[in-house]
């Protein structure tokens, strides 16, 4: 049976509705597809970016790390150099300009470690790398030379101690020498005579060297300057000395009389002469007067040249 118009419009109202939900559904489904789709999207640069950030992190901390490490390495250098005894003001300021870098590195941590900085900064780094092996192999040869230095210095040392050694044997042996020499030219005197003069200057030579204090107005001292060979032939100069019994030595500096050094103690001489030694065993002779009485007992009469004396010998008056 037919339907009737009303029916069939109906029918067809019922059909488009369909149609339009089926293609609102589909609509609904291509776009939820839609955004799906741009949210794993985004959700993938998300974690891209993630990444990203993590990996340029991580070779910001490397690259400080490598910083730091070029830092200990110029150190290092320093040390060695100043232990050698030098001074190397270039690596002083490489290590400061480190400090420097290391200071901006670290900035990069809140402001981001871009690519430019991080080709800019692995560059600066591979020179540095390089700075300091070239630094080692001069340290090296550095260190190498001071070693063959050491070794001749110490060469050098021993040489010159045995010659301060050689030096010093010699010195002695000639102070050795100069002494024995010394002693060797000193003068002495031989065949040493007394003899008195009394007042009408008549000579007496007593042989038991005994005279009365009563008659002597003058004392002759008579002797002669042995053989020397090694003595110098220059003038001389002859103290003598006459002491008394009590022990001092007659003195007068109106007649001649004075002082002398022997062995660091001041003497006084009675009378002086003037020699020119000529090694021929020459006589040498003092007349001395006192110009008063003489005392009674032993008199000693010591000669002196250069010093030291070189005879002595006594007599007594009575």
């Amino acid at each position: 049976m037919a339907l009737n118009t009303s029916e069939r419009n109906t029918s067809e109202k019922k059909d488009n509705r369909k149609l339009w939900i089926i293609g609102l559904l589909v609509t609904l489904l291509c776009l939820n597809g839609v955004l799906l789709y741009m949210q794993h999207q985004k959700t993938q640069q998300v974690d891209q970016l993630t990444e990203d950030i993590k990996v340029k992190d991580s070779e910001l901390e490397n690259q400080i790390k490598v910083y730091e490490a070029l830092k200990l390495d110029f150190e290092r250098q320093s040390g060695e150099l100043q232990t050698m005894g030098l001074a190397n003001d270039s690596l002083e300021a490489r290590i400061a300009s480190i400090n420097a870098d290391l200071i901006k590195l670290q900035s990069f941590r809140n402001t981001g470690f871009s690519t430019a900085d991080r080709r800019r900064y692995e560059q600066r780094a591979a020179n540095l790398e390089r700075q300091i092996k070239q630094r080692d192999r001069e340290i090296a040869k550095l260190k190498e030379d001071n070693e063959a230095l050491y070794g001749e210095n110490t060469q050098l040392k021993t040489t010159q101690n045995i010659l301060a050694d050689t030096i010093s044997t010699l010195k002695s042996n000639n102070q050795n020498l100069s002494e024995k020499v010394a002693i060797a030219s000193r003068l002495q005197a031989e065949r040493i005579n007394i003899n008195i003069l009394n007042r009408r200057g008549k000579e007496k030579d007593d042989d038991d060297l005994e005279y009365r204090a009563r008659q002597v107005d003058k004392i002759k001292v008579s002797f002669n300057l042995a053989k020397n060979d090694v003595a110098t032939k220059e003038t001389k100069e002859i103290m003598m000395r006459l002491i008394e019994p009590d022990g001092s030595a007659l003195f007068n500096l109106a007649t001649g009389s004075g002082t002398f050094q022997v062995n660091g103690e001041e003497k006084y001489y009675t009378a002086k002469r003037d020699i020119v030694f000529d090694n021929s065993q020459q006589a040498v002779t003092f007349t001395y007067s006192k110009g008063a009485d003489y005392k009674k007992g032993q008199h000693t009469v010591e000669l002196y040249a250069d010093g030291f004396i070189i005879g002595k010998t006594t007599f007594t008056l009575k």
